[in-house]
């Protein structure tokens, strides 16, 4: 399992409607190869920050599989008009000794 963390932030004013967006692109990629779960988080010092977690099956079904489908392209459509930056990505993996 690899774990995707994203850190959003917001254009000040659009938390709201973005929040509605997120749930709709919930919708996009739990459709991807691989996809297990979505989580996000807002920040309590910055509202116009977003934590997103994301579990994938493998970093390829994230970074080959999902972002070359018209999947990720829908998703962006429906998030991406909120971002104030662009997004800040990471994948994470359980080491060896805790798996």
């Amino acid at each position: 399992m690899v774990l995707e963390q994203v850190i959003l932030t917001i254009t000040p004013g659009s938390e709201p409607d973005f929040e509605a967006a997120i749930g709709q692109a919930k919708e996009v990629i739990s459709q991807a190869a691989g996809f297990r779960s979505l989580r996000l988080q807002r920040g309590i010092e910055r509202p116009s920050a977003f934590l997103l977690l994301i579990e994938w099956e493998t970093i390829e079904d994230h970074v080959v599989g999902f972002r070359g489908s018209d999947l990720y392209k829908r998703w962006r459509e429906l998030i991406g008009p909120y971002f104030a930056a662009d997004p800040q990505v990471e994948h994470f993996e359980s080491p060896s000794v805790v798996k």
